[in-house]
């Protein structure tokens, strides 16, 4: 299984389950987007979507996409779009139980969230740009939506790890709390924002991010990366990240 869903007082629990890093490939990502979906259609109390110490997510997965045709290369950006459009306008309070390590992707993922509680364990950062991998319109719309512009400076151009605490300070997260206490603190937070009124918080969700989820829905039809361009249909890029990971050519 690359998630599973539980329920604990009800609240729903979703959490990755794909080691050793919860590395997003088409098979998580397809199974986050029906969940989403499924959640979208019948909303908890409130949801938690967590990883497993020491990650909540490396992002996506380069080594399986090295070996992508371009059907699951579009897929890929497809779902990674879906994944932050699905979850980051639920209706529903979302707490993030941020478990550890997420960078890139997985940072992304964590910042649709509503709530972050972030392990003191984990490395944080946006390494796009480092590895050449375009981000797809959802994905940077939501970075740009949710982080002052200086976070958002420092994290996707900087391309450096950070600790829980800088990201606290940069804004990421709302609390940090040592490995074990993240998972209980989210669900204490989730229990408590599932005592609210559900119409209330949806509607206040909904007005302050209907513009960015509009205007996100809109561009996403034309994703240049979901249409088979940029680095997912780059044979250069796919022989430098093959090198990297010290795997063989596409050539042999």
């Amino acid at each position: 299984m690359s998630i599973s869903i539980s329920e604990a007082d009800s609240v729903a629990v979703l959490t990755l389950d794909r080691p050793p890093a919860n590395a997003l490939d088409v098979g998580i990502l397809r199974s986050l987007v029906n969940a989403v979906d499924e959640f979208a259609g019948a909303p908890p109390a409130a949801l938690v979507i967590a990883g497993r110490d020491p990650f909540f997510s490396a992002g996506v997965d380069l080594k399986a996409v090295t070996h992508y045709g371009p059907e699951e290369r579009r897929e890929m950006v497809a779902s990674v779009n879906a994944m932050a459009l699905g979850i980051y306008g639920l209706p529903c309070p979302v707490v993030g139980a941020i478990t550890g390590h997420a960078v890139a992707g997985g940072l992304v993922l964590a910042v649709c969230t509503d709530i972050r509680i972030a392990s003191t364990g984990g490395r944080y950062g946006l390494t796009e740009i480092k590895v050449g991998v375009s981000y797809p319109i959802a994905a940077i719309g939501v970075i740009r939506a949710e982080l002052a512009p200086h976070a958002a400076r420092v994290l996707a151009l900087g391309n450096q790890l950070v600790d829980a605490a800088e990201a606290r300070r940069l804004g990421l997260f709302d609390e940090v709390a040592e490995p074990d206490d993240v998972l209980p603190r989210a669900l204490q937070i989730a229990r408590e924002l599932a005592t609210y009124s559900p119409e209330m918080y949806a509607r206040t969700k909904r007005d302050l991010r209907a513009g960015t989820l509009n205007a996100l829905r809109t561009a996403v039809a034309d994703d240049p990366l979901a249409a088979g361009l940029g680095w997912l249909e780059d044979s250069a890029y796919r022989e430098r990240a093959r090198s990297a990971l010290g795997l063989a050519s596409d050539a042999q």
